[in-house]
């Protein structure tokens, strides 16, 4: 059951993901200094980055899972808080830290920490309720 618990909660976060950089694509290609093609998409957008991105985030809920059961994290409640805290106080700060050494936008920071932080938080979530 563990198994399937992780795989949901990757494609909740997964799923999360394509709306956020939907709704934020304009933003996010702008703080990223990325030129859209034609289409208003990023230029080389193949398959290869979502595949990235899913196997990532059956990496990320994987490893959430352990941490929760060695913490005795069971209720939603304590996922969706766990979720919150691990994308909030882990996620965005490393990725805060190598924006800022590399010069890139506070908007970008903002953009991709606010998908690691709500992502994770339903992560967190997920992995809960099954």
């Amino acid at each position: 059951m563990e198994f399937i618990s992780v795989i949901a909660a990757a494609i909740a976060s997964y799923v999360f993901g394509a709306v956020w950089y939907m709704a934020l694509g304009r933003p996010w290609m702008q703080a990223a200094g990325i030129t859209p093609d034609e289409n208003g998409r990023p230029p080389n957008s193949g398959a290869l980055p979502y595949i990235v991105a899913f196997v990532c985030a059956i990496f990320v809920a994987g490893m959430m899972r352990h941490v929760f059961a060695l913490g005795g994290i069971a209720s939603p409640g304590a996922g969706l808080i766990g979720g919150l805290g691990i994308g909030l106080f882990l996620a965005t700060p490393w990725i805060a830290t190598n924006y800022s050494f590399a010069g890139r936008p506070r908007a970008l920071i903002l953009i991709d920490g606010g998908y690691a932080t709500i992502g994770c938080t339903l992560m967190g979530l997920v992995l809960t309720l099954l």
